[in-house]
């Protein structure tokens, strides 16, 4: 199994950011060809201060695809652009770092 990770910086306006994450754009990740499962969570607290600098974490969201074959055909498909695009204009590039990552443990 891999996952593709997305980690969001606390936006300027949460309530805003959050009101159009739920309910326009994780909907169309949500229809990504593929995909097994999504999850988000908001960052409680971060234990470990420093790694990440000054970056405040906000939401937290893992895409899990049943292999990285699975997961390249995913990345091509017209929703998985639709919800790039959706990110773009709630705001959401400028607060996004993403990463892909195999589960090697459960």
């Amino acid at each position: 199994m891999i996952k593709c990770i997305a980690l969001y910086k606390t936006p300027a306006d949460v309530a805003d950011f959050d009101e159009k994450y739920f309910a326009t754009h994780l909907p169309i990740v949500e229809k990504t060809p593929g995909l097994l499962r999504a999850e988000v969570a908001k960052v409680d607290r971060v234990l470990v201060p420093g790694f990440l600098g000054d970056t405040g974490l906000h939401v937290i969201a893992e895409m899990y695809f049943e292999s990285a074959a699975v997961m390249k055909a995913a990345f091509q498909s017209p929703e998985w652009h639709a919800a790039g695009a959706n990110l773009s204009e709630i705001g959401g590039l400028e607060l996004v770092a993403m990463f892909t990552a195999e589960v090697v443990a459960q």
